[in-house]
């Protein structure tokens, strides 16, 4: 296993669309057992591929508290089957918006179905932080950002933000 350097705003990658994995392989589950290793390291507690610019339909989470024995979870092509009406909030923040949280409303349950680390397809009824940390992860797939779902005027200040320390830690031209 590996840990892998984490893709961060406003680098683009993070707004492209994951493709569905064709194979559960050896190489893909490496892949997701780099995640895992990734997202501990960090820390957090949830992981899509994109964010270490792997373009596929894969995320990892792990909820268990400090002191818990580690629980990782893999999800291959994760797809929403059912929300509730019933709505929840809950302060994300993002590895690849380090230091910035804000609250979001999600659906507060979520029925999903995805692929397991067989490569068998399973469902899953979440509710509470799993089903929050699901969507949140699922809508990396989708190129969207928990930033998406708060005001366009803190949004647009937390891109220009990253922006603008994106432009600080580019290396000086020398002029000669």
């Amino acid at each position: 296993m590996s840990i892998k350097p984490l893709v961060i705003l406003p680098d683009p990658v993070l707004r492209l669309v994951s493709k569905p994995v064709e194979r559960v392989d050896a190489p893909l589950l490496k892949l997701a057992d780099d995640m895992l290793e990734t997202m501990y390291n960090a820390p957090g507690i949830g992981l899509a591929a994109i964010q270490i610019g792997e373009p596929l339909r894969l995320l990892v989470i792990d909820l268990a508290k400090e002191g818990e024995p580690p629980a990782p979870q893999v999800f291959i092509n994760p797809e929403v089957l059912d929300t509730s009406d019933e709505r929840s909030v809950y302060e994300e923040g993002c590895l690849s918006i380090p230091d910035y949280y804000a609250e979001v409303e999600r659906p507060a349950k979520v029925r999903v179905r995805h692929l397991d680390r067989s490569g068998k397809e399973q469902e899953i009824e979440a509710d509470g932080l799993l089903a929050t940390c699901l969507q949140h992860e699922m809508d990396h797939l989708n190129g969207v950002l928990f930033i998406d779902h708060i005001s366009k005027l803190k949004r647009d200040m937390v891109v220009k933000k990253f922006k603008k320390l994106a432009r600080d830690r580019q290396p000086k031209k020398m002029v000669s």
